[in-house]
């Protein structure tokens, strides 16, 4: 997203505290005068008041940690950056007219029981288990953007984002294609859980964040909530064979207990999108995992 915007002549302002992210990844921004970088956490009141921040005309709040296997580690750091980081956010765009874009999650809709997930489904979520420290603030934050474009016009957009990838994800990530293709590079056994056939609709970055873009640009997002995936679907077992194809590893695929509350089934609609953005990805997973497995394995920067 950073780079996006700095390509297309904007000033950005990077905020992290680094609980997940690795400042090696600023190397390709850094030398850029239009970009900069502040080490803070969105959860600490003082940032509604930071002197650097009082122009901002635009926030991405996409802080928080994504794969299970870092919000489980610091459940109640996932739960503060997406309700106290996100009321955070909310309060410097209304003090400064920013508009704000809240990056939600498909996590929203749980173990769905209906398939595709529309923007109006309610979801099948347990707040009684390890996702939820992740599902459930993603929600509430959800709630604190409504109540901030119900009470003050807030010009706010909520993204349900669906499985977005690339070689941007650290290798210890934990999620399905950061794992697959590293182990698949590295000759180990690739690690499915339960029997694989459950799904998942994975959306390249480049894609992800184009979606972004247009809810960030158009009136019609305001107040909205909006599904950015890929609307094609494939069984984990598919994706762990196709990794396997691509990289043209000699890897085992091995199956492995079901993770609790892990979903079932998980594909958007994106219909919204399409009607009020214009938008829908453009490419495909195997082109996708074609240039994630090229750049994990020649260590070139992410997209």
């Amino acid at each position: 997203m950073a780079k996006r915007l700095v390509s297309e002549g904007g000033q950005v302002i990077g905020v992290d505290n680094l609980a997940t992210g690795r400042k090696d990844r600023l190397a390709e921004l850094a030398p850029n005068p239009h970009f900069s970088y502040l080490d803070l956490d969105v959860t600490d009141a003082g940032i509604v008041n930071h002197p650097a921040l009082q122009d901002v005309r635009e926030i991405y709040h996409l802080a928080s940690a994504a794969s299970p296997r870092f919000y489980q580690a610091d459940p109640f750091g996932t739960i503060a950056v997406n309700t106290t980081g996100t009321h955070n956010m909310l309060k410097l765009a209304l003090k400064t007219g920013a508009k704000l874009l809240f990056s939600s999650t498909s996590e929203a809709y749980g173990d769905p029981l209906v398939h595709p997930q529309r923007e109006d489904y309610r979801g099948n979520v347990n707040t009684w288990g390890p996702r939820a420290c992740y599902d459930e603030a993603k929600r509430l934050g959800e709630v604190y953007c409504y109540e901030y474009w119900r009470r003050h016009a807030l010009r706010v957009k909520v993204a349900r984002i669906f499985n977005t990838y690339s070689a941007g994800l650290r290798t210890d990530d934990g999620r399905v294609i950061s794992n697959f293709v590293t182990q698949a590079l590295e000759e180990r056994n690739i690690t499915v859980y339960g029997d694989g056939s459950q799904t998942r609709s994975f959306c390249y970055v480049t894609d992800t964040v184009s979606g972004l873009r247009l809810m960030m640009e158009k009136d019609e997002a305001n107040g909205e909530i909006i599904n950015i995936g890929n609307d094609r679907e494939y069984t984990i077992l598919q994706t762990a064979e196709l990794v396997k194809r691509l990289t043209g590893s000699s890897s085992a695929i091995t199956f492995h207990p079901l993770p609790a509350d892990d979903p079932v089934r998980r594909r958007p609609s994106i219909e919204k999108a399409a009607r009020l953005l214009g938008w829908k990805p453009s490419v495909s997973l195997e082109e996708g995992l074609r240039r994630t497995i090229e750049a994990y394995r020649n260590g070139t920067p992410p997209e």
